[in-house]
Order: C-alpha cells, then structure tokens, then sequence
C-alpha cells in the first residue's frame, strides 16, 4: 500500500507542476482572493460547478474571466435578466424561408467556462434552462440533443443582499453546484495593493494563457487515483448522514434541519477533497481535507427550519456543529 501511495504522490507531484504558475497568473489581476482562485480551480479539476454569493465589486466576475484566459478556454458570459428566455441561453432553431429547413443556432452555454452572472435574476423558466447541460453535460433543442465539450464548468454569481427583482435558486438547481463560496471583503493592506494595481485609465494588468486544456484533463484523470481510506470514505458517509440524521450521531441539532445533503453531496465531497489534496500535492486525502472543503460542499445543501432562523442559526453553524462534534478518524 505504502509503495502504491508513493507512485500515486509522484503523479500527483508531475501533474499538479502547473497549479503554481497558474496561481501566480491569477494573482496579477486578482489581490486578497486566495480562497476565491482555490476554489474555483478545485472546482474545475474536480468537475464541478460553483456557486459564487457576494456583494458587487469583489472580483467575482473578473477571477472567473481570468481563470478562462489562463486555460486558453472558450469563455462566454450570461447576464441574467428577468426578461430572458431560455433561447437565450442554450439557442434555438430558426426557420430560413428559401430551403423550408430550420438551423440551430447555438447559445452562449455551448463554451468551456460560462459566466451565469447574477443567475438569481433570470426566473425560474431560464434557471431550469441550465439543469441539463450542467448535470448531463448535454443540451436539447428541438429533437436534437447536441453534447458540450469538456471542460464545461459554469461558475455563477449571486448577490445575497439586494433581493428585489430576483428569483431564488430552486433547490434542484442549487444542488447541482459542487461548491457555493461566500466571498468577503480583502483587508486593508490588500485592499491598498488593488488600489495601486487597478486605479489607473490604462495598461491594467492582464494574464495569459499558461495552462491548456489536456493538462486539465490529464489532472483529472490523476484525482481520480488519489488515495481515500475507508476510514476517511466512511468519515464523508457520516458527514452527510448527519445533516439527514443527527440523533443517530448524538448531535443536538435535529429541530433546526429541515432538510439534510443529498447524495450528490457525498460525491461531490469525496471529489472536492481530491482536489484539494491535489492541490497540495498530495496522493491521498486526509480527514482535515474534508473539513476544509466540507463547508463549501455542504453550506447550500441542508435547509434550516424556522426555529434555526429564530434562533439567529444558518446552515454554516449547524454544518460547524457536525464537524466539531462528529468523531474524527
């Protein structure tokens, strides 16, 4: 076992020689987010969509557009509105009058990175509009269902304070993203740094390509030989049998759970913590990776009660709950 781990750390180590130049990449255009650039590459070994919550101005848009242009990815960027249609996102099939035929014309979602911009303000008939090609990496139009190339990632934005003229993430879709990250403000010395970086009319830092697509691939297909120990598989099942039941696990929490994670969780953060661990250069995943990506995975996928909400609790304290109390193996 000792030898396979080896093997697997050295792969890693190869496959994982491009994290740093991208980081450093990233970093010429974005100051203070180091949660926010981590996560979003995590997401993108891991496959998984990310739901990204904060108020304006925090670079949310800006990371996810330069995490394109270092992959040399197709980028393309929705900005949703109440008055879009779901054409407007997957295309729609136009009729041409000289050959009596219909053409398809393909939507913004048919690109490797999409930006769904403010996704809470489109209704739910667009919202929906994503499911497919977010879970089943597909889209229909008409009677033909045309597939997405690979990577396809959508990274959405939401804001969580201005609430009128927006329409809530209907739960089908909200557990369809791997990761929701809360996104805060920078301190005061980075705060500083931007202000030097970006207060100008001209010659604002940009970034390059300097990963491509296959090393992405190829970084997936060595997450997938990262190490878990039953151990640690088993630590995961309990997490998330925790958020459905707590009684069982002798956690004081049951009246504030409306609803717990579902399955999807447990993949999604068995995957996560992968990631994370490749991120570190690490053939195999420790407990305290699961933590630490634990409440990314979790946050958006236990729904509290009106007694949590009186009670002034959220999701993320009854998450921390479980993990302070759930036994660590």
């Amino acid at each position: 076992m000792n030898a396979g781990i080896t093997a697997i750390n050295e792969e890693v180590r190869k496959a994982s020689g491009f994290i740093p130049t991208l980081l450093s990449e990233l970093n010429k255009v974005i100051i203070g987010q180091e949660y926010l650039t981590e996560r979003l590459i995590i997401g993108m070994l891991a496959n998984g969509h990310v739901l990204l919550e904060g108020v304006p101005g925090l670079a949310k848009t800006l990371s996810v557009k330069s995490l394109a242009s270092c992959i040399n990815a197709k980028f393309s960027r929705l900005q949703f509105t109440p008055d879009m249609l779901p054409a407007d996102v997957i295309g729609t099939q136009i009729y041409n009058p000289q050959s009596g035929d219909f053409t398809t014309r393909k939507g913004p979602v048919f690109a490797n990175l999409v930006l769904a911009d403010e996704i809470n303000r489109a209704p739910a008939k667009v919202q929906s509009a994503l499911l497919e090609a977010m879970q089943e990496k597909q889209v229909t139009i008409g009677d033909e269902t045309y597939p997405l190339e690979e990577p396809f990632l959508v990274m959405a934005t939401q804001n969580p304070i201005e609430q009128e003229g927006t329409y809530p993430l209907p739960e089908a879709q909200v557990d369809r993203f791997m990761l929701k990250l809360k996104i805060d403000y920078p301190n005061r010395s980075e705060e500083r740094r931007i202000l030097d970086l970006m207060a100008k009319t001209s010659n604002l830092p940009e970034v390059r390509p300097v990963v491509d697509i296959q090393s992405i691939l190829d970084a997936r297909k060595v997450i997938n030989e990262i190490y878990i120990d039953d151990k640690v598989k088993d630590y995961i099942v309990d997490i998330v049998c925790a958020t459905r039941d707590p009684k069982a696990y002798n956690i004081d929490i049951a009246e504030f759970i409306q609803l717990g994670a579902s399955p999807r969780a447990t993949i999604s953060l068995a995957l996560a913590a992968k990631a994370y661990a490749f991120l570190q250069s690490r053939g195999y995943v420790t407990p305290q990776d699961v933590k630490t990506i634990g409440m990314d995975v979790l946050r958006h996928r236990v729904a509290i009660t009106y007694e949590a909400e009186a009670e002034d609790k959220s999701s993320e304290t009854i998450i921390q709950k479980i993990f302070d109390e759930l036994p660590v193996p």
